[in-house]
């Protein structure tokens, strides 16, 4: 995999997982690196401990041992104050000789011979010894008189007491190790917890100002972020503010043009009449126009920071009054809106997008509407079908042009699918415009607006 896609992975790692990563890596490399060197020194020490009480025995050896000039022999009279000397093959031997004719050993030695090395100086080694044990052997070479040859004298010890010291010891180290990087861990577990309770409030409370149940960022927090919500929230209260007033100047330039046009109007009416038509298709384009952006600027926009509201609550007096107006014209309007649905919507785009859908097909229908209001996990599914004459796939995607009108002899502006399609688009969502099973025009629209469902109050 290229370098850049494991920088951008790395990038991307949270700041806890990259404090556990640092100790693991801590606990993988160091403890195990500490407890070789720790083991490594015991080891040393223990058998340089061992060696030295060898090198004291040897000592005291090398000061008992004398040559019989009578009796041309070796003599050792010294006690050195281990009976194991005198055992056989107790694991503890002594050996001194020239390697010819002198030899002389401990009596726990029997009938078998230490292993010599040659060297006027100190030499600590592990042989074998008798019955394939594993010895600890010092020895070194001096001069007795009268003896031409120099004397070559040993002491040697069963090293198996040293290796089990050495192995309880690495036994306890490396437990001692395991206990200590599991602590580690746990301890720096908690501590993340702990350091990053404040990181996880701060993102808690952006998610409850993304789904507008807050206004403004918590600013009880440390030092560190407190700065940093402070900030934010003069970025959110200064979006706020320009996102009013662009709703106040866009209403106020649509109410600032609505005496002129009506003036406009007027004058038109007076003019010939070959330049009556001409005047109010202009003046109709001018009042359209108006009347598209101001829909727009009044639109809420993305519903991340919008409060939940009720869509029946926000939908039912419109569809009511729709209902009866479809009464009158002999159509019958069938609703379905669900009482205890809720969705992160402006309540003004909802009835927005609701009005225009029903009032384009009350001007189509011959005789029935269905809408069917759902909820989809997450997603807001509306749907409008009508029995009017429906429209082909490029009438379709014509109907959706900003002042498009399929039949000019119809009233209207031909901004009602328009302006649905812009709010749909604000809201990220998708609308499809298709033939209906009763044989008209379907809309069917999806937003991604968190759909909230709660148990009837009742």
């Amino acid at each position: 995999m290229p370098w850049p896609c494991w920088q951008g992975r790395i990038a991307r790692r949270s700041i806890a997982s990259r404090l556990l990563v640092a100790t693991l890596m801590i606990v993988i490399v160091g403890l195990p690196l500490a407890g070789f060197l720790l083991s490594h020194h015991y080891r040393e020490s223990a058998t340089q401990a061992f060696d030295d009480r060898l090198e004291a025995l040897l000592n005291v050896v090398i000061a008992g041992v004398a040559f019989d000039r009578v009796e041309q022999r070796l003599i050792f009279d010294r006690d050195l104050g281990d009976p194991r000397f005198d055992q056989v093959y107790s694991g503890w031997y002594w050996q001194m000789t020239d390697g010819q004719q002198h030899t002389l050993t401990s009596r726990s030695l029997w009938d078998q011979r230490l292993p010599t090395h040659d060297g006027n100086t100190l030499i600590a080694r592990t042989v074998n010894g008798p019955r394939a044990s594993s010895l600890r052997l010092v020895e070194r070479d001096i001069q007795l008189a009268p003896l031409e040859q120099p004397l070559h004298i040993s002491v040697a010890a069963e090293d198996q007491a040293l290796m089990d010291n050495v192995r309880q010891f690495q036994q306890w180290l490396w437990g001692g190790l395991v206990g200590l990087g599991t602590l580690l861990l746990t301890v720096l577990a908690l501590q993340i917890r702990w350091g990053l309770a404040p990181l996880r409030r701060m993102r808690a409370n952006l998610r409850e100002v993304e789904n507008g149940e807050a206004k403004q960022l918590d600013t009880r927090l440390p030092d560190e972020l407190a700065g940093l919500a402070t900030t934010m929230n003069a970025v959110l209260a200064r979006d706020q503010r320009l996102i009013e007033r662009g709703r106040h100047a866009a209403g106020n330039l649509a109410h600032a043009l609505k005496t002129p046009l009506s003036v406009m109007r007027l004058l038109a009416r007076q003019a010939p009449a070959e330049q009556q038509s001409a005047w109010e298709a202009e003046l109709t384009r001018i009042d359209s126009a108006v009347r598209h952006h101001l829909a727009r600027a009044s639109a809420a926009g993305e519903g991340g920071r919008v409060a939940p509201v009720s869509l029946n609550e926000a939908l039912a007096p419109l569809i009511n009054g729709l209902a009866r107006l479809a009464q009158r014209r002999d159509i019958h309007l069938e609703h379905t809106l669900p009482r205890d649905m809720q969705a992160h919507m402006d309540a003004q785009d909802a009835q927005e997008i609701v009005g225009n859908i029903l009032d384009n097909a009350l001007r189509w229908a011959k005789g029935e509407i269905i809408l069917t209001l759902e909820a989809h996990g997450e997603h807001l599914q509306l749907c409008v079908s009508d029995d009017g004459p429906g429209m082909s796939p490029a009438d379709c995607q014509a109907a959706l042009q900003r002042g498009k009108r399929l039949d000019e002899k119809r009233s209207g502006s031909g901004l009602g699918l328009s302006i649905v399609a812009d709010l749909v688009a604000l809201y990220r969502g998708d609308m499809q415009l298709e033939r209906a099973a009763l044989g008209g025009l379907a809309v069917t629209i999806t937003l991604p607006v968190v759909v909230i469902r709660r148990p009837d109050s009742r």
